[in-house]
């Protein structure tokens, strides 16, 4: 393991391991069952209406009772019939325990005494409100993500958590939250990472804690990305002016390294050419008017001299 990925692994939360996984749930084809079902509630009104056809008094009671029990085993076999649309799953229980899942689309049948929860496994969005924080500097800074993301293990989503979709909001505010304060928006130093200037490497971060948070939930996160990310108001109009002011340094720098460039190819012409002898005191002044001509925010207004430089 490398130095990153322990720094990494040292900054993830650790959770509690799952007591359930997922599997699937022993289920038959829908199809049959219904048919099964309406026979046996056809059989139990043609033994209704057969009782109406005998006389006996003891064979019409047994015929009526049969019908009834037929028509209701029939019935309650057909509450086991479950449609399951795509994207949707069945976490199935029989008296609080846990007895499989259902993800085969279409008309399925299983055991009518058990209970059967709908859980979506599409894929999902959630986009966090803006949070204000301090970074790693004490500066207070406005930040939103979004996060993409599915239910991957339906017996994890509906045993380890209440609720996984308010786990999955609260735990991607968490993270969201402690990325902002271990990092400064801006990075003083060169080699630091900062929200802004490392997008990427944050980014990355924020997904690797996400999925330690929400894994518990049996929950998948497919993509995460900071949708919004700023100063926050009452300092937003300081920081532009630090900004700016560290644009136009870094401008001035490099004009100044142009400005010399250009200064030390003129003299080395100069003289490689033998256009004029130039001694100390010309060259330090041609030093000055050219600095001054390359360097200046405002457009040059030559003077002529008549006479000397030294006159």
């Amino acid at each position: 393991m490398t130095t990153h990925d322990a720094q990494v692994t040292a900054d993830v939360p650790e959770m509690p391991a799952p007591r359930v996984r997922e599997f699937a749930a022993h289920s038959i084809g829908g199809g049959l069952a219904l048919l099964l079902g309406l026979l046996g509630l056809l059989a139990g009104a043609g033994l209704i209406a057969a009782a109406t056809t005998v006389s006996a008094a003891g064979a019409k009671a047994a015929l009526i009772i049969g019908g009834i029990l037929v028509a209701l085993a029939a019935f309650l076999a057909m509450c086991g019939l479950n449609m399951v649309a795509p994207g949707e799953a069945r976490v199935v229980q029989l008296f609080g325990r846990y007895r499989g899942t259902i993800r085969q689309d279409g008309l399925r049948w299983v055991n009518p005494f058990t209970s059967r929860t709908k859980i979506s496994t599409r894929v999902r969005n959630h986009e966090t409100a803006v949070l204000k924080v301090n970074d790693a500097y004490g500066n207070p800074i406005e930040l939103a993500a979004v996060v993409v993301w599915r239910v991957e293990d339906t017996a994890q989503a509906t045993f380890e958590v209440d609720d996984y979709i308010e786990f999955v909001s609260t735990q991607t505010e968490a993270a969201v939250r402690h990325i902002a304060i271990e990092y400064p928006y801006d990075a003083h130093e060169e080699d630091g990472l900062s929200l802004r200037g490392n997008a990427e490497e944050i980014t990355e971060k924020l997904a690797v804690e996400l999925h330690a948070r929400v894994e518990a939930a049996g929950v998948q996160i497919i993509e995460s990305r900071f949708t919004h990310l700023a100063y926050a108001p009452e300092i937003a109009s300081a920081m532009l002016q630090r900004q700016q002011a560290g644009a136009v340094v870094a401008a001035r720098r490099q004009i100044v390294e142009g400005a010399v460039g250009m200064v030390e190819s003129a003299l080395a012409r100069i003289t490689e050419q033998d256009l004029v002898t130039l001694d100390e005191e010309r060259k330090a002044a041609m030093v000055s008017n050219l600095m001054v001509v390359l360097c200046g925010d405002r457009a040059p207004q030559p003077v002529l001299n008549a006479g000397t430089l030294y006159q």
